[in-house]
């Protein structure tokens, strides 16, 4: 049973003791074994890990982890420092920098915003080597969704970014008024240039957190 050692926990103590974990578990235990997966087994709820629940300001959902060799490590979006950023990650860099952030913040290694209060959220946590979206559709979004809706569910004001028609999927989920929520296109280049880019979700992120009384993010 995993043990993430903050206040997710009783949401993982619920979930795991469900049907459609336990399928996933054993889904989970024969990939691992028996193909190569991403991210390494003990990384795969970072974002729990690294954000607790209290402490979570914003949430920035993604859809599948990165499926090619030293990339995915638990975090949507983020790779570790030295490994070639993904053109999605490039892009968000690039909005940044158009939003005014100083560059010099900037690490491809997206662990700090995780300590700051951002959970990135990837719905699906696990993918197979070279396949991407090889491993939706076996339990993992019905976890990542419940998590989104307990957060969605407290009161205290957070920010939702939602990027791309998937992500954008997951407003449903979200029931208190008290929250932001940004929309827009996805990062990747696909269709950064129909609405990523110039969205202001950073800055409009901030001015929200400052508003209802929140320390805002270093990006």
């Amino acid at each position: 049973m995993i043990n993430v050692g903050n206040d997710w926990q009783p949401l993982f103590d619920i979930e795991q003791n469900k049907d459609y974990y336990l399928s996933l578990r054993q889904f989970l235990k024969s990939e691992y074994s028996t193909k190569i997966i991403y991210p390494p087994m003990n990384e795969i709820f970072n974002a729990f890990r690294l954000t607790p629940f209290n402490e979570t300001k914003v949430i920035i959902v993604g859809q599948d982890p990165y499926h090619e060799p030293g990339q995915a490590m638990g975090l949507s979006f983020s790779v570790r420092e030295g490994t070639p950023e993904p053109p999605s990650l490039q892009n968000i860099k690039k909005e940044l920098k158009d939003e005014g952030f100083n560059e010099a913040h900037w690490s491809s290694d997206l662990s700090r915003w995780a300590k700051e209060g951002v959970l990135l959220l990837n719905s699906t946590l696990t993918v197979q080597a070279h396949r991407a979206a090889s491993h939706a559709g076996k339990g993992w979004e019905r976890f990542t969704d419940n998590a989104i809706k307990a957060l969605g569910d407290d009161s205290r004001p957070k920010v939702f970014i939602l990027w791309g028609s998937y992500a954008r999927s997951k407003k449903a989920l979200i029931s208190s008024q008290s929250h932001l929520i940004l929309e827009s296109a996805h990062p990747s280049p696909l269709s950064a240039y129909r609405g990523f880019f110039g969205n202001g979700h950073f800055r409009k992120c901030n001015d929200f957190l400052i508003r209802t009384g929140q320390s805002p993010i270093a990006w």
